[in-house]
């Protein structure tokens, strides 16, 4: 769960005020400088028409066949930054150009409409399949361009499109020559020769409707946060003491320290790097390395001084092997 009180007493300022209170716009915020960043990039590869319509709303994403793109409110506001930070993970400015050009691949897709063309659904597949959560993919496919954390493409005909788009659209991505014999290359090429073909053609459907906004958001910022904890860790239901035991110290030596600092020291990095190589979502990753942290608390583990490395060698195998887990069987087994 969230631990507010170990917060900053100014970021915890903002907690009992509700989202729809704190006045939060794309205009003026930080925000407005990714959206910036997004357009040069379009207009750099041609397209003189096509510039997605931005707006704020509660987590990446475009409403269904809706040519908008939804950008998370925290990025507006540096004390939400702050606070997205301290209790889950917040993007980097990498992480965030990622999620624009792949949310800007939804939207190129749906303003002109291509999923309804035969050529999209022989590249991409139907359109309107099954859309599921709890997807199986096939790691290391050919057929599929790799571009956010994991195998997404593989998720679903749209979001196979929208990670084309993005590698495509990403300035020095080489796509070229990293894919060349893969089977994805005939979709980065469909991508190119579209955006070609409709570089100075206006959108079918220059804007849609959108969900969410901040306005919306009745609830506290601390019952958002401890909303989005709370479903996060009740998928968490793991028994963890045996493997911990068995990595770290059960009883403090003269020279060591807590187990839970020595892996809270490198969530962030264990976060991204087994969410980028297993695929299972960032927030599932953070929950994971997050119980992990409180049942080394709860045993009291220790972890000898000058061998933090070894530690973090184990404690990301065993984690990696949960998250396999979870991707494969829809849970967490030990």
């Amino acid at each position: 769960m969230v631990k507010f009180e170990s917060l900053d007493p100014e970021i915890r300022g903002v907690l009992g005020k509700k989202v729809s209170e704190l006045g939060l716009k794309l205009e003026g915020s930080p925000v407005e400088g990714y959206v910036r960043e997004l357009y040069k990039e379009i207009e750099r590869r041609g397209l003189k028409k096509f510039r997605p319509v931005c707006y704020l709303t509660d987590e990446w994403g475009c409403p269904d066949q809706q040519p908008v793109l939804g950008i998370p409110f925290y990025l507006a506001d540096p004390k939400l930054r702050r606070l997205e930070k301290a209790v889950d993970a917040l993007e980097s400015e990498r992480q965030i150009m990622m999620y624009m050009r792949h949310e800007a691949g939804h939207v190129f897709n749906y303003a002109y409409r291509l999923y309804t063309t035969p050529e999209w659904r022989t590249l991409f597949g139907p359109f309107f399949r099954s859309y599921r959560d709890d997807y199986k993919p096939i790691p290391f496919s050919k057929s599929f361009v790799r571009h956010i954390e994991g195998w997404y493409a593989q998720k679903h005909p749209d979001e196979d499109f929208a990670e084309t788009f993005a590698v495509w659209l990403t300035p020095r991505s080489a796509w070229k020559r990293q894919y060349k014999g893969w089977p994805a290359i005939k979709k980065l090429r469909y991508v190119e020769r579209m955006a070609k073909r409709l570089a100075n053609t206006d959108p079918v459907v220059n804007t849609g409707e959108v969900d969410i906004t901040p306005d919306d958001i009745g609830e506290t910022v601390e019952q958002f946060y401890e909303k989005a904890s709370q479903e996060r860790q009740a998928r968490i239901d793991i028994a963890l003491d045996v493997h911990l035991g068995q990595i770290f110290l059960t009883r403090r030596r003269k020279e060591s320290k807590p187990a839970a600092d020595i892996v809270s020291r490198h969530t962030p990095e264990l976060v991204e790097k087994i969410t980028y190589w297993t695929g299972v979502r960032r927030p599932i990753v953070r929950g994971l390395i997050d119980s992990i942290c409180r049942t080394c608390e709860r045993m009291k583990l220790w972890g000898e001084i000058g061998e933090e490395a070894r530690y973090l060698v184990e404690v990301t195998a065993l984690a990696t092997t949960l998250a396999m887990n979870f991707l494969a069987r829809g849970r967490f087994e030990t």
